[in-house]
């Protein structure tokens, strides 16, 4: 039997968490194929990924890198995804048009829970994976135990397909337990073979075996020829690493080091060989091989000076410069080099390319030719955790504020822009700290727009205890037609939520009908700003008796007089703070659990119960009452005690009494202002 290799482009995204070296893997992938002359490096600002001004001020991935290359007569598009955390929706968008993944992550069992999201996103969508555990030239522990921690955050079955050689406490080469042969590593150069270390003999014939059972639990023939001593084929082996990884059964396990360019050849044998074809992946998203050029946007960026580019895979048929998608005509096809693109006459099925000039197209949308038809899916959105209001540092900025942030939405769809209705203030919604200064350097950059950011005002409101009636009169003589209205009206504290009510009770004409809706005016235009200084909420006020005149009466004589007997009455009310109480579900591992309800409890919050988290094994979901004003920077905490993992969703529950010192200082800050 001959393993067949499959045909045609590939696009393997190059996932992990921060600092794990992905960029560093895409400068070697790109190196070794001759894809650029010189290595570039993430330190010294170099590199073909992370070019962005934001990105290189950071040393870090702030956004999808893409890069095309060729390795033996095969196409292959690597898109490096951010690894931060607060980055995790550029990854996911990225994810939904590749063919294969490769996680990267580092030989150290401390560094192993942030990968759990990502598996995770990986198994839900079944896009075959395969791990690299990169920096093995600095890995102390063993690999056995490294493994173990490995499976534990992966719902697939992990098959090492390379044991270390070391020469001491250095890792200098490895045997590949497929073709038995060991190999020595060579800086920048292909690995060499070398003969097996006897030391090595055992431990290479113990982890084999287990890879070979590991392959045998899909292949009923494997498991035949285990069970009887039957030495399998060296073909028959890598035809089944090929196959169960390209139906999402098993996650190889590879190793080297993308510094020197350790393993990254035999990551892209495996990848060249392994990988499921452009075919495959349509299958795997339910596109048929027969139909109208098919294309998904899975990443947009608005470049300095050739405006909007899509990056776009394309599904099925071939899309061409001047094609008309959706409605909008195609200016431009390219093939992508990080910042740097090369102009393509057309694309076909299974390339991923950047499309010009797509100005309605957004991320996540279905590209078809003509108006618009079928719609694939997008990635699940990662709600917004973090928070901060924004102004234009120059007042001259403020119109051009709200259309930059509508192009940083187009570049970034997991920022959210909320116009607040009761504090009046603009607030970006995102992922943590470093997400909206990132958004905020490219508001400088791009668009030359300075903003002044700080922590958004609680809309706390107020309400009342007691009731009260009273009399409320406007009269005023100038000349002429003078003003006069007349009220008497009963205030009442309502149950929480109730809102406001109002009601009449005039009788015999004290107040003509058409007055008695200015009455009402004028009572809700003082509850925007109560005693205290805050919206007044759940409250009925009965206006009772009035007089008027025949002459001076007006609707605006009443309207204030309402207004008067508002501002008279409500401080006998006994008025009362309120602050928002939100429904909080957070999500960690369980070994975190009892450091999460000391944080919510130091956060004022109220536990409501725990529970194991759906789908997820070995995690909990806590819910909890927390005030609004404690959620703020909650994520910050929440990240630092989870290993940067533990996530949550809130919503508005209910108004909450504030009483004590809290309450003074926030009537002594309203004060102030």
């Amino acid at each position: 039997m001959t393993q067949t290799k499959p045909s045609g482009p590939r696009n393997i995204a190059l996932v992990g968490p921060y600092l794990c070296g992905k960029t560093t893997l895409l400068e070697s992938i790109l190196s070794v194929t001759g894809r650029v002359g010189r290595k570039g490096s993430v330190t010294e600002g170099n590199s073909v990924g992370d070019s962005s001004a934001e990105a290189r001020a950071r040393s870090m991935s702030v956004e999808v890198n893409v890069a095309t290359t060729d390795h033996m007569g095969d196409e292959f598009t690597f898109i490096d995804c951010p690894g931060s955390i607060e980055f995790l929706q550029e990854a996911y968008n990225a994810l939904i048009g590749v063919d294969a993944a490769v996680v990267v992550c580092e030989p150290d069992t401390s560094k192993v829970l942030p990968l759990a999201p990502l598996l995770k996103f990986l198994d839900e969508e079944d896009i075959p994976h395969l791990l690299f555990v990169n920096k093995i030239d600095k890995a102390t522990g063993s690999m056995r135990e490294l493994l173990d921690v490995l499976q534990s955050v992966s719902s697939k079955p992990l098959v090492l397909r390379q044991i270390p050689i070391r020469d001491g406490e250095e890792i200098t080469g490895y045997v590949d337990l497929a073709s038995e042969r060991a190999f020595v590593y060579k800086d920048g150069a292909p690995s060499e073979i070398i003969d097996l270390p006897d030391d090595l003999e055992d431990r290479k014939a113990e982890a084999r075996y287990e890879m070979l059972e590991k392959l045998a639990d899909f292949d009923d023939k494997l498991m035949e020829e285990l069970l009887e001593d039957v030495e399998p084929e060296k073909d028959e082996i890598f035809e089944d690493l090929g196959k169960e990884l390209q139906d999402d059964l098993i996650v190889p396990v590879l190793m080297g080091s993308a510094d020197s360019d350790h393993g990254v050849r035999r990551l892209l044998k495996a990848l060249r060989w392994e990988s499921p074809s452009a075919e495959r992946a349509a299958e795997r998203v339910g596109i048929e091989a027969a139909g109208e050029p098919t294309a998904q946007i899975l990443k947009t960026y608005i470049t300095p000076r050739g405006g909007k580019i899509s990056l776009a895979r394309v599904w099925r048929g071939t899309i061409k410069d001047g094609m008309t998608l959706n409605g909008e005509r195609v200016s431009g096809v390219f093939r992508m080099l990080g910042q740097q693109t090369e102009k393509l006459t057309e694309a076909s099925a299974g390339q991923i390319v950047g499309l010009g000039r797509l100005e309605e197209a957004k991320t996540g949308d279905t590209l078809v030719e003509g108006k618009g038809g079928e719609s694939l899916g997008r990635a699940q959105a990662i709600p917004p955790v973090f928070s901060l209001t924004i102004t234009a540092a120059n007042r001259n900025d403020e119109v051009k504020l709200s259309g930059a942030l509508s192009k940083l939405q187009y570049e970034d769809p997991s920022l959210t822009i909320d116009h607040n209705q009761d504090t009046q203030e603009l607030i970006l919604w995102g992922q943590g700290d470093i997400h909206l200064k990132v958004a905020f350097d490219r508001l400088q950059n791009k668009y030359g727009i300075s903003v002044n950011a700080v922590k958004p005002q609680v809309p706390y409101k107020e309400a009342i205890k007691k009731s009260t009636s009273q009399h409320g009169r406007f009269k005023r003589q100038s000349g002429g037609h003078g003003q006069f209205g007349d009220v008497h009206i009963d205030i009442a504290p309502l149950p929480r939520g109730s809102g406001f009510q109002f009601h009449d009770k005039i009788v015999g004409g004290a107040i003509p009908r058409q007055y008695i809706p200015a009455v009402e005016a004028g009572v809700k235009e003082f509850l925007h700003k109560g005693p205290l200084g805050f919206p007044v909420v759940d409250v009925s006020v009965t206006l009772t008796d009035g007089q008027y005149h025949s002459v001076d009466s007006s609707e605006q004589a009443f309207k204030t007089a309402g207004r008067i007997a508002m501002s008279e009455g409500m401080p006998n009310c006994g008025p009362v703070l309120l602050e928002p109480i939100y429904s909080v579900n957070i999500h960690i591992p369980s070994e975190f659990t009892s450091k999460i309800n000391n944080l919510i409890s130091g956060r004022r919050g109220q536990i409501l119960g725990f529970e194991a988290r759906d789908g997820w094994l070995g995690w909990d979901t806590v819910s909890a009452h927390m005030p609004q004003s404690e959620i703020h920077d909650l994520v910050v905490e929440l990240r630092s005690i989870t290993h940067g993992v533990g996530s949550y969703e809130f919503e508005y529950d209910h108004l909450q009494e504030l009483t004590g010192r809290l309450a003074d200082q926030v009537l002594q800050a309203a004060a102030a202002e």
